[in-house]
């Protein structure tokens, strides 16, 4: 059979969470996938869903331990017929301190077009290697190559979460309506389960409980985002607190305490931890008809925290759950590949557009002279920086005014201070005073912005304003080596080496994701302030 023309609109794509793809593209994944099983569990001709292409090549890499996303995606490539390659992680020159950046680069090399599904530790690789790879095939004539997060430390695992509402959908015979669903165990390193924050999306009313002991809770930022996107969020410290709730989901979403992640202090209460969110057959009754669990496997062997008592009940929902890992990637990989998507209708999946209109240059008003009591001199050539913090307490604007000072170098004759704002009767604003400065380049604009947004910048010349910029908050901090984030698994982490540029992107008001981890940073802690 001669191979398909691969032309489709996903086509070098990144799934790198779950909000990669729009939810017109995740409902299209979940129809062809429901397509494909169908056809392949009644002997139909599943021809059209494979790519037949030994040209193609699919990497697995997988530097941490993995059994079921690891075969699924590998038998999902076979399915497709493709070249597949299983990289041995253990015995790669990563242990001789091999970037992975450099790694990829190789492996791209050897194939016409290919596809990376990548299981590590480090957060946010998959965003860092679309950027860094789609720039090298550019400078090849390659087509871009595409990738799949099979999991990013405890940061999110889209696959599994696509193949969670698969399954969910099954279960509720695809009526996308209303879901309402516990999600219980390790809910602070799962990322399974933080992938929820925005997976579950797809239904048009959720109501999600958490069950969790304090120490394994969801971690606020993904409660907030659950909140931000509809969900009605109740939150419970153990399965018995819950049950005793009277208000219990149909279905469950069990996760394994992963200990492996967790610190001594937390390993020495696992037993205590363990109990609290552990499923005992005196609960049976106390289910609603019809409940269904579910879990992303595996479990653990000894302490479960659903037990194998419930293998052989109409609970079990995990182990068609797991199966359906295997038709729901082969539909990624078909996509990412452009073999599949030439039917697609909606909306596709686009990176936001951000605003760069944070720098303002207004026209100045009539220079007059200030008339300050104390410290400020007028400028007759120079810059100054004035409504720095403005309405802040007097103690933080004199910390703005020395952070911008520190972080812009200031290293030169000034004067500062705090004075009285023309805002009203007990308003404070900072004024900083650089008469031996005469320009001020768009890039140290754009850093001023970063740290002091809402402040002024005057350009004086002969004793007058002859530009003026009003500095907003901008919607992206990015390119200053002064920033990191401080998330040390964050694969923009300086201590990885990987030459990534820190990027924030602004979330609400003054808090900051990393570009890459989507670690939340309030504006401060960016610069250590």
């Amino acid at each position: 059979m001669a191979s398909i023309q691969r032309t489709g609109p996903f086509k070098g794509r990144t799934i790198g969470v779950v909000n990669d793809l729009s939810l017109d593209e995740q409902r299209y994944l979940y129809q062809k996938a429901k397509e494909l099983k169908t056809l392949a569990k009644s002997g139909g001709d599943t021809r059209p869903f494979r790519i037949e292409d030994r040209d193609y090549q699919v990497y697995l890499i997988f530097m941490e331990d993995s059994t079921r996303t690891k075969e699924s995606f590998r038998n999902a490539s076979k399915f497709l017929g493709c070249r597949t390659n299983v990289f041995d992680t253990a015995t790669s020159s990563f242990n001789k301190n091999e970037s992975i950046t450099d790694t990829i680069k190789m492996l791209y090399g050897y194939a016409s077009d290919s596809c990376f599904i990548l299981r590590t530790k480090l957060e946010g690789v998959c965003r860092w290697l679309q950027i860094a790879l789609s720039a090298y095939a550019e400078a090849t004539g390659k087509p871009n190559p595409g990738f799949i997060n099979a999991g990013d430390g405890k940061h999110e695992h889209p696959t599994q979460e696509f193949l969670d509402e698969f399954s969910f959908l099954e279960h509720l015979n695809w009526n996308m309506n209303d879901i309402h669903i516990a999600l219980t165990g390790d809910l602070y390193h799962g990322r399974t389960v933080h992938s929820k924050a925005d997976g579950l999306k797809i239904f048009r009313n959720v109501k999600v409980d958490l069950v969790a002991p304090e120490l394994l809770a969801m971690p606020p930022s993904y409660v907030a985002r659950m909140k931000d996107n509809g969900f009605k969020v109740q939150i419970y410290e153990s399965l018995d607190e819950y049950l005793a709730s009277g208000k219990v989901a149909p279905i469950w979403y069990f996760t394994r305490l992963q200990l492996e992640r967790m610190g001594e202090s937390v390993l020495e209460k696992a037993d205590v931890l363990r109990k609290s969110v552990t499923f005992r057959k005196d609960m049976l009754g106390l289910l609603p008809e019809g409940t269904r669990f579910y879990h992303p496997l595996p479990r653990d062997r000894i302490n479960p925290t659903n037990p194998t008592f419930l293998d052989n009940l109409p609970l079990n929902g995990w182990d068609a759950q797991s199966e359906n890992g295997y038709w729901t990637r082969i539909i990624e990989i078909g996509m990412v590949s452009g073999l599949l998507g030439q039917d697609f209708e909606g909306e596709l999946g686009r990176p936001e557009e951000l605003p760069e209109d944070f720098i303002k240059e207004t026209t100045p008003a009539e220079h007059k002279k200030p008339e300050y009591k104390v410290g400020i001199k007028p400028v007759e050539e120079g810059i100054v920086i004035d409504h720095i913090a403005v309405g802040k307490p007097i103690e933080e604007i004199w910390s703005n005014i020395e952070a911008i000072r520190k972080i812009l170098k200031l290293n030169v004759r000034s004067s500062q201070g705090v004075y009285h704002s023309l805002r009203g009767e007990g308003e404070f604003k900072g004024i900083i005073s650089l008469p031996d400065i005469i320009s001020f380049g768009q890039k140290d604009l754009k850093k001023l912005a970063a740290i002091a947004p809402g402040c002024t910048l005057n350009l004086i010349r002969n004793s007058s304003v002859a530009r003026k910029y009003r500095l907003s908050m901008p919607p992206r901090i990015y390119g200053f080596d002064e920033i990191s984030c401080k998330n040390e698994n964050c694969i923009s982490n300086p201590k990885h080496n990987e030459g990534v540029v820190t990027e924030f992107v602004r979330k609400t008001g003054s808090t900051f994701v990393c570009k890459y981890c989507e670690r939340e940073h309030p504006f401060r802690e960016i610069w250590d302030i």
